[in-house]
């Protein structure tokens, strides 16, 4: 059996992370967002919102650890592991942003390829801000088209999770990665 790396992507607060907790407590391998532990490792430094004061930064950051990421998937003895979030959001976020950034963004996006990605919708009765997300709900449904096309133009196909509860939208996805 061939190895599947599977990303799962949407925008802020559609429940990414509640989904990876939950694969993760079934036992299956899971690698959790970055984000959060790059963005508490700034505050630690006194930079209480890296992407907002320094987004370059910021995404390089989040770039190197999701290519470590992929780079430990691939060396996992798992058939399916499960990634909360991908190389290519890098660069969605930054066009979202409208911030330019250097070509090595874009040549990892091509260089490193996941199997499968599935794609969480916004979702206004679940959505909640914290202090490390700070987008509103209508900016979460902008980084949402932003996440969709970017995957799109780096000839992913986006299988969309319903609205569902978390373990109706994890038998989805098991249904779907267990089809051949």
């Amino acid at each position: 059996m061939q190895k599947e790396i599977i990303v799962i992507i949407g925008g802020p607060g559609t429940g990414k992370s509640t989904l990876i907790n939950q694969l993760t407590s079934l036992g299956h391998c899971c690698y959790p967002e970055i984000s959060r532990q790059v963005t508490a490792e700034a505050q630690k430094s006194g930079i209480e919102q890296l992407f907002l004061e320094d987004p370059l930064l910021f995404s390089q950051k989040l770039l190197e650890g999701r290519i470590q990421q992929f780079n430990d998937a691939e060396k996992e003895e798992h058939p399916f592991i499960f990634i909360d979030r991908g190389i290519p959001d890098v660069v969605a976020y930054l066009d979202y942003i409208g911030d330019p950034y250097p070509s090595h963004f874009e040549e990892a996006c091509s260089t490193y390829h996941y199997s499968k990605i599935f794609m969480l919708p916004p979702w206004k009765e679940i959505y909640q801000s914290d202090k490390e997300r700070y987008e509103n709900f209508e900016q979460a449904q902008q980084i949402h088209l932003h996440l969709k096309e970017t995957y799109q133009k780096y000839g992913y196909a986006i299988i969309e999770v319903p609205k569902e509860t978390v373990d109706n939208r994890i038998l989805f996805i098991l249904d779907h990665i267990s089809e051949k």
